[in-house]
């Protein structure tokens, strides 16, 4: 069973938003980092943000101010506002989760499969 499930990814044209969900499957991951990676085709896979238990927020350099990070304790998801979208946005967007993540590694313990998110230009 896959322990993240990603879902909202689709086709959008440049300067427009979406909004990616990440939603806990089969467990709960109680006082966990849950972050955001993407990998475009032909690329390494990249830090895009995070958010700690306590809320606080990380995101990398090129999706500042422009994407936002939310979660869920109750049910145990995430959100991923997207908002002025570029082409250089275009990947595979992965959601994951681990006790001790942090924005300088992908050692993550728990990865969904991916969602695609294509901006047009």
């Amino acid at each position: 069973q896959v322990p993240l499930v990603e879902s909202g990814g689709g086709l959008v044209e440049a300067g427009g938003s979406l909004t990616l969900s990440c939603q806990a499957s089969g467990r709960t991951f109680s006082a966990y980092t849950w972050a955001w990676f993407r990998q475009a085709p032909g690329k390494v896979r990249e830090f895009v943000g995070l958010i700690e238990w306590t809320g606080q927020t990380v995101y990398a350099d090129s999706v500042k101010g422009r994407f936002s990070i939310s979660r869920n304790k109750v049910d145990y998801s995430m959100t991923l506002q997207m908002n002025e979208l570029q082409s250089e946005d275009t990947a595979v967007y992965y959601c994951a989760t681990d006790k001790y993540g942090t924005a300088t590694t992908q050692n993550y313990d728990y990865w969904g499969q991916g969602t695609q998110v294509t901006v047009s230009s």
